[in-house]
């Protein structure tokens, strides 16, 4: 598997986390809440995948560059009016500020960790 497979999959497992997360931390993860969890966790990912490339992200002289990591806090910090937009447009209801600012920064913290340990273990195990 290339390493930028490893990022996508990465990627996508970080965000169904901190979706996880922020469900959980509200006490409504269980089964009837799953439609819910689909409205938060497309919006973002569809937002990263969107804006990611743009800043490199994909891009390995990056990736495995932890003084460029500023750059994955930023592209969450951009991705959330993106996603909670798309999520507001998909549930009929509008975009909340609060909600956009606690999603963009936990976001930001928990992709900012995920890629964080993905340039430690390159760095640790070169192929």
């Amino acid at each position: 598997m290339n390493k930028k497979t490893i990022l996508i999959l990465g990627d996508i497992l970080a965000i169904a986390i901190l979706t996880l997360i922020g469900f959980a931390t509200h006490g409504t993860t269980d089964m009837s809440y799953l439609p819910r969890m689909a409205a938060a966790f497309f919006p973002v990912l569809f937002a990263w995948f969107v804006l990611a490339p743009w800043f490199g992200l994909f891009d390995e002289q990056v990736n495995e560059n932890h003084k460029l990591l500023w750059r994955v806090a930023l592209v969450s910090l951009f991705a959330a009016p993106l996603a909670t937009t798309l999520r507001a447009a998909w549930l009929g209801s509008t975009a909340l500020p609060l909600f956009t600012f606690i999603l963009g920064s936990s976001n930001a913290l928990g992709m900012t960790v995920w890629r964080w340990l993905y340039t430690f273990i390159a760095k640790r195990f070169p192929k």
